[in-house]
């Protein structure tokens, strides 16, 4: 079985998304929380990697599995076993042929700027700032 996943997550904390010998990356985490709730190894792809401290809004990240859960038993059940700074949104079991980054028919990306005499303070880590 292929599932879809959408994540959510702030980079800040992390070496980007693939995986790293520091294990300090979002597929890290994913994999690892995966890894807990399906009691055995998961390998996630997805559709397009981000860089250290960049933050994903809806990074959409696929696997292969045998293990049968319904969708909201992959998304609760991961997020139980991920730090409170990465989330899954969402599961969809998909048609072996999906593939997130061929399948994907857009990518957005969004950069907060931020005109302030002070320096951000709820934004902070969230918004480049300039005077």
């Amino acid at each position: 079985m292929r599932l879809a996943l959408g994540i959510r997550y702030d980079g800040r904390a992390y070496d980007g998304w693939q995986s790293q010998p520091s294990g300090r990356t979002v597929q890290d985490q994913l994999e690892a929380a995966l890894g807990q709730l399906a009691s055995q190894p998961v390998r996630t792809l997805c559709a397009g990697r981000t860089d250290a401290g960049v933050h994903g809004l809806m990074q959409v990240v696929h696997f292969d599995t045998e293990v049968q859960r319904a969708p909201f038993s992959w998304v609760r059940g991961t997020n139980r076993y991920l730090p409170a700074d990465i989330a899954v949104q969402w599961a969809h079991e998909v048609p072996a042929a999906f593939h997130c980054r061929a399948s994907a028919l857009s990518r957005r990306y969004v950069y907060l700027l931020a005109q302030s005499p002070v320096r951000p303070s709820l934004d902070a880590g969230r918004v480049g700032w300039t005077i």
